[in-house]
């Protein structure tokens, strides 16, 4: 008995010996072979490459996101930019032992061929993440030799690129359905967030869907999509991934009927950005995502009530970084009546008043002026320019205080008179900002103090900035890359900026907005607003110690529009916007006066500061036999013909003052060499228009007219 057991351990042993040996030499002969194949047939990532770009904010949520060229919504993603439940879930779902078989695992194959032979049919697959993936990328019919082909892949795949990155793939590329690929283009469809939070009912939606996309879709077949989620909470349940609680929570969670929009904020930025870098998958931006939805609805809401037509731009700009928070190129980008796919941040538009507060800010600095001098607000003509303030009435004598709060005309030409305007005009081209005109056949003028130029929001809110950080602007960026870059000098001392925040602080609200000084010392606030000729642009930018923002409210084709005035149509979602930040955590940064601050009142001050003089152009004027526009009238609407060379023209009559007469056309010069009898205007299109005549003695009248063309 014993002999017989020896001889069978014997000739199981050297059976054992020879079936390791062949063992060892089949594996020997395999190994040969696949490197060979793998030389032959290299891995083809081609169907990895092509991703929807996305434009992130500075917390990495999508702001908008663009499809690939074929139309899929495909997002790169790592396992770090996904619940680590949904990897758990994917795993014990899906490839129990992904972390640790070279790409096919043999184990689960054994088992799925021993139900196969037991019950007759498919029991269970044997499909790893890896050869999924393998799958993914190159399509094949389902048959015994493409899995054979599946297999080899999958060990290629293990091979050069590693867990880490085959999971990313297939994170990236599982399809869900439609035009969706990518967890992350699931999650942000059917939940409407980022996949790094998942609740279990979400995750295990996420889990269940690549296994027939086409008949789990939520969206198309909800109680189909229900049934697999279960399904998949159950098992996960069962390999203790969920708690029986969570379990159970889980499945009465309501199932998305419905895919969401992507999202689709910061319109114009993200559309420029991705112009600028089309390969570039996800760029990178300083937009705060919250913020942006925010301001965004503001304006469109603020869009509504102010009328047909006009749209709003809103810039937010950190001061210390020049990092721009939330950007609106208009209130509604897919409002074809108010243009709105224009970025009116970058539109040249004439600024009206808003650039008064630096023309005082270079009187300051050159000791021209002090904010107590005192000035008389009365009929002026400078040469063949006379300008009026906004209600046409004149104030008698005043403070420069005064003067800039209430935004006078006036003053704010003396003093511009008095420092010149091509020092005013040189200093902002110092800091990087170029006042658009026709350079060509005029050099810079008076009319600056009144808008009579063109400049963008960016670069008006770019000027403010350097309000708020003591003289010296910030280089506005939306690259969280871009180091911090200060302009390359100072639009005014940091004493004019000193100045200025104390007046403006001051300045009258909008309705239903207290003033800066009831509101505490840590919310002050200071602003400035402006309105264009003709109401074609509303203005009002603001600052504080921490942000300065600026907001612009017109029609985006420059045509008038009712209320577009600053206070009224600008100031409003100003201050709005404002209670959206955080209180600021001390007070201004101004409330310390800087060195070389000349303390008021008028009386106190050195008698060259006390009273601001007439320049030798400046004329006061009596009005003597002013003239009168006797044609067309104030407020009439004129019917014209439309020819081949457009327009029909207008004779422009008028009675009174002295000639010649100088005609301004929505406030630009109208070439004429009539002396006398009327002058013809050939109007440029339909529209309001704002007339103005201007005597020889500097007397003006005006009138608004309405054109229309048949």
């Amino acid at each position: 008995m014993r002999r017989a057991a020896a001889r069978l351990i014997g000739i199981c042993g050297r059976l054992g010996l020879l079936s390791l040996a062949a063992a060892t030499l089949i594996y020997a002969c395999w190994q040969v072979a696949f490197l060979q194949l793998d030389r032959d047939h290299p891995l083809n990532l081609t169907r990895a490459e092509g991703f929807s770009a996305a434009v992130v904010d500075r917390d990495g949520a999508v702001l908008r996101a663009f499809t690939t060229p074929d139309g899929l919504w495909r997002f790169p993603v790592t396992a770090q930019q996904v619940s680590p439940l949904y990897l758990a879930m994917l795993k014990a779902y899906e490839d129990r032992r992904f972390d640790s078989h070279g790409g096919v695992d043999y184990l689960a194959a054994v088992r799925a061929f021993g139900q196969f032979l037991w019950n007759g049919e498919v029991v269970s697959g044997a499909s790893t993440l890896t050869m999924q993936v393998a799958r993914l990328l190159e399509q094949r019919p389902r048959t015994l030799a493409s899995k054979l082909v599946e297999m080899f892949r999958a060990q290629q795949l293990e091979r050069h690129l590693g867990k880490d990155r085959i999971l990313a793939l297939y994170l990236t590329l599982a399809p869900f359905g439609g035009n969706l690929e990518g967890v992350r283009a699931a999650s942000l469809a059917f939940f409407g967030k980022e996949p790094k939070v998942l609740s279990p009912a979400e995750a295990a939606l996420l889990v269940a869907i690549p296994q027939a996309p086409s008949l789990l879709r939520p969206d198309l077949n909800p109680e189909a999509a229900r049934r697999a989620r279960d399904k998949v909470l159950e098992r996960v349940a069962e390999a203790g991934v969920i708690t029986a609680r969570e379990l159970a929570e889980a499945k009465e969670a309501p199932v998305p009927d419905r895919r969401l929009a992507m999202p689709f904020h910061a319109p114009h930025l993200a559309e420029a950005l991705v112009a600028a870098a089309p390969t570039q998958p996800s760029i990178a931006t300083t937009i705060d995502g919250r913020l942006q939805a925010q301001v965004e609805t503001l304006a469109d809401k603020a869009a509504r009530l102010l009328g047909e037509g006009v749209t709003y731009a809103v810039l937010v700009v950190d001061n210390a970084t020049g990092r721009v928070v939330a950007h609106i190129g208009s209130g509604d980008y897919f409002d074809a009546g108010r243009s709105g796919m224009i970025d009116m941040t970058n539109a040249l538009r004439s600024p009206g008043s808003a650039l008064k507060p630096f023309i005082y800010g270079l009187a300051f600095e050159r000791l021209i002026a002090h904010p107590d001098t005192l000035v008389a607000d009365v009929k002026q003509r400078f040469g063949a320019y006379a300008p009026t303030n906004f209600n046409e009435k004149f104030n008698g004598e005043v403070t420069l205080t005064d003067a800039l709060r209430r935004s006078l005309n006036i003053p704010a030409v003396m003093l511009l008179d008095r420092v010149g305007p091509l020092r005013f005009d040189q200093r902002l081209q110092d800091v990087g900002v170029t006042l658009v005109f026709d350079r060509q056949s005029a050099a810079p003028g008076l009319p600056l103090a009144l808008g009579g130029a063109g400049i963008t929001l960016r670069d008006l809110v770019k000027l403010y900035t350097g309000l708020a950080r003591g003289g010296t602007p910030v280089e506005l960026t939306w690259d969280p890359a871009q180091p911090v870059r200060a302009a390359p000098a100072a639009v005014v001392s940091d004493v004019a900026a000193w100045y200025l925040t104390t007046i403006l602080e001051g300045a009258p609200r909008p309705v239903g907005f207290r003033l800066s000084e009831d509101t505490g010392g840590g919310n002050r606030i200071a602003f400035k607003t402006g309105t264009a000729y003709g109401y074609r642009d509303a203005w009002a930018v603001g600052w504080n110690h921490s942000y300065t923002i600026g907001v612009w409210a017109g029609r985006a084709d420059g045509q008038p529009c009712s209320g577009c005035v600053g206070l009224m149509a600008a100031g409003p979602l100003l201050f709005q916007v404002f209670s959206l930040l955080p209180p600021e955590p001390a007070p201004s940064s101004f409330s310390a006066p800087p060195p070389g601050v000349i303390p008021g009142p008028t009386a106190a001050l050195p008698p060259a500061l006390r009273r601001l003089q007439q320049s030798d152009v400046a004329v006061a004027m009596a009005p003597k036999n002013p003239p009168v526009i006797a044609f067309p009238l104030d407020g009439s609407t004129l019917d014209l013909v439309q020819g081949p060379d457009g327009l029909s023209s207008l004779p422009l009559k008028v009675q009174g003052g002295l000639r010649p007469y100088t005609w301004l056309v929505n406030g630009a010069p109208l070439a004429t060499k009539a002396w006398r009898g009327p002058v013809l205007w050939q109007p440029d299109g339909p529209g309001f228009a704002h007339l103005q005549v201007i005597d020889a003695a500097g007397h003006s009248a005006t009138v608004d007219v309405y054109v229309t063309a048949d």
